[in-house]
């Protein structure tokens, strides 16, 4: 299997488990805030990654930087902005709006790319965008038309954020070993969220951290959030990106939704509407087209890419 189709499969596997996961978090943030969950949980993850790195891939810090530790600090803001300015929007907005507006994000990627790594935009990513969309909105909203109000604002932010995270990740994953990069990225996250859940939520949550980890919907989501859904899934991301282009990881990611929607149908007591139903076909339908149509010039992009390199090493 060649390497960019293997490193979109591994990426399908992680909207696969964000989205199987997404009950099992909401549940946990009833219990124990999200900022403070976010900092527990992004905390955690660095920790294991960087674990990890010492004991299997210990060379792998001897390239440690001060570049890789600007370029972790830039991601690891992206991040978290995207998660914080998405639990503020919530506040104000409804899921629907949330889930639809943030997938807006599979627009924004190629832009993004195109502007930082020249990557020309074919007509094939043009629509297979564009149907992850409708497919999006069909999913998100139905039964209701689109209304937006003041968090909608908060949620647009959020999906800028999380567009400008996949592209540079994009820009910085070929230059630096995977490990030490997400581990370096997590833990920023981590320490935005420490800062930002004194400052919104106070100082009680952390401060009874101890016991609110106890409760079972806590525990059971701290332990998949931590391991599967944020140290391996970032470790995968940073690591793929080297062999696909930010505009069909943006795409595939569009296919959290369903998976969310598969598991609320399978656990969740949920029902599916033939709009939903759509929908999910939609967003599918865009992943394949963006898997299977080739994206142009891509010869052209691995020379640029090993130029980029040579060029970034030099510097």
């Amino acid at each position: 299997m060649k390497r960019s189709r293997m490193a979109d499969f591994s990426l399908l596997l992680v909207a696969m488990m964000w989205g199987c996961t997404f009950l099992i978090v909401q549940n946990a943030v009833k219990v124990l805030p999200p900022l403070a969950f976010n900092s527990i949980r992004f905390t955690g993850a660095a920790l294991l990654l960087a674990l990890i790195t010492f004991i299997f891939y210990r060379k792998e810090w001897k390239q440690l930087s001060f570049r890789m530790v600007r370029d972790s600090l830039l991601l690891g803001l992206f991040l978290f902005m995207g998660y914080g300015f998405q639990t503020m929007g919530l506040l104000y907005t409804t899921t629907s709006n949330t889930g639809f507006i943030t997938g807006l994000s599979v627009v924004l990627v190629p832009f993004l790319s195109l502007a930082l790594l020249k990557h020309a935009i074919s007509r094939y990513t043009w629509f297979s965008a564009a149907l992850a969309v409708v497919g999006l909105y069909l999913l998100t909203f139905t039964g209701s038309a689109l209304s937006l109000n003041k968090g909608d604002a908060l949620i647009l932010l959020c999906a800028i954020a999380f567009a400008l995270q996949v592209a540079y990740t994009g820009v910085y994953a070929p230059h630096y070993p995977a490990l030490p990069l997400a581990s370096l990225q997590l833990a920023f996250v981590g320490l935005f969220s420490i800062v930002a859940s004194l400052i919104f939520e106070g100082a009680a949550p952390l401060a009874h951290s101890a016991e609110l980890i106890k409760e079972p919907d806590v525990l059971w989501a701290l332990l998949i959030s931590i391991g599967p859904t944020s140290a391996f899934a970032f470790w995968i991301q940073t690591a793929c990106q080297k062999y696909t282009t930010p505009s069909r990881v943006a795409i595939i990611y569009a296919t959290e939704p369903v998976f969310a929607v598969l598991t609320g149908l399978a656990f969740g007591g949920e029902t599916l509407g033939m709009s939903a139903l759509l929908g999910c076909g939609c967003i599918l339908g865009a992943m394949l087209m963006a898997e299977l149509c080739p994206e142009p010039g891509q010869n052209q992009h691995k020379k640029n890419y090993f130029s980029k390199l040579h060029l970034f090493r030099k510097r």
